[in-house]
């Protein structure tokens, strides 16, 4: 028989018990075995360790010195051991190191305002925030979480909603007086478009046309894309340059408000905007064993307090 077949924590437990109980039958009790059970594990114990531990009699028993020492050892082993089980354990304080990956625009706007409360919340975490538009792997960037906006192509994923935002085409006005302001989704092939330097898994800007919009044809959703004159690599890079006047450009609704109350950015085709949105979603590793605490009380304090609902 291995080391690998004998369950031998188990056989320290049982044995201390029997000394510190003073018998095989409060041991038997305390463990949920019968008398008999204990008995023979002990015996099994000492023909593994091939030496006696104790002396049994009809009225009591006594360690031998290699039991003694064993005792001390076992009872020393054990307690490390519920000690280690209790640092990692799942429903232990959050601590250690924690990973997270965001868009850029959701991490400036909701995730970074959140962070002095989390950690004020969780002292014994330390975080590390990247903030980039381009989908991430997270076992090679080797992130606890990530933060994602759209469709998701990972199922092995472990998934939790935050909410969902109304995209919207925008140009600025300086832009609209240079070039026109489009009337129908064909007119894009004459504007000029900011787009990505990442590949997106939605790549079109799509358009409801017909119905209501045309009665000549039934309501359908079509994809339109100006000629992209230049390209950035996230969401709010895409904003300072729409807010330039360089293009049209389609981004989070969450992202251009206050831009688009101000006068700065002017939404383009919304009365052909198909509503809906793209969900964001928080994505992390899932496994066989429990989640680590300080990923849960993340993912949990963010879903907390960034529900948007912006889609319409």
């Amino acid at each position: 028989m291995t080391r690998m077949d004998v369950n031998r924590a188990a056989e320290m437990e049982v044995f201390a018990r029997v000394v510190d109980l003073g018998g095989f039958t409060a041991a038997a009790r305390a463990c949920g075995l019968t008398p008999s059970g204990v008995s023979k594990l002990i015996t099994r114990l000492e023909t593994r360790l091939g030496t006696r531990l104790l002396h049994r009699s009809t009225r009591r028993l006594s360690l031998t010195p290699e039991g003694q020492a064993f005792h001390a050892r076992a009872v020393r082993i054990l307690g490390e051991m519920e000690e280690a089980e209790r640092e990692a354990s799942a429903g232990a304080t959050p601590r250690g190191h924690l990973r997270v990956n965001s868009n850029v625009p959701f991490g400036m706007r909701h995730l970074i305002p959140l962070v002095p409360e989390f950690l004020a919340a969780h002292p014994g975490v330390t975080i590390d925030l990247v903030l980039s538009d381009a989908v991430v792997d997270l076992m090679e960037e080797r992130a606890d979480v990530a933060i994602r906006t759209g469709p998701l192509r990972d199922s092995s994923l472990m998934i939790r909603k935050l909410g969902s935002t109304r995209m919207v085409v925008v140009a600025s006005p300086a832009y609209l007086e240079r070039h026109g302001t489009p009337e129908h989704p064909g007119d894009l092939a004459r504007h000029r478009g900011i787009g990505w330097t990442f590949p997106r898994a939605i790549g079109g800007w799509p358009f409801r046309t017909g119905g209501g919009i045309d009665k000549q044809i039934g309501d359908r959703i079509e994809e339109h894309v100006p000629p992209i004159v230049a390209r950035a690599s996230d969401g709010d890079a895409a904003r300072l340059l729409a807010l330039g006047g360089v293009g049209l450009a389609r981004l989070a609704r969450f992202q251009v408000e206050t831009d688009i109350a101000a006068g700065a950015l002017v939404p383009v085709l919304d009365r052909m905007n198909p509503g809906g949105g793209e969900d964001i979603h928080a994505v992390y590793l899932g496994g066989p064993g429990p989640l680590p605490a300080r990923v849960r009380a993340f993912v949990d304090f963010v879903a907390g307090r960034c529900q948007l609902t912006d889609a319409s």
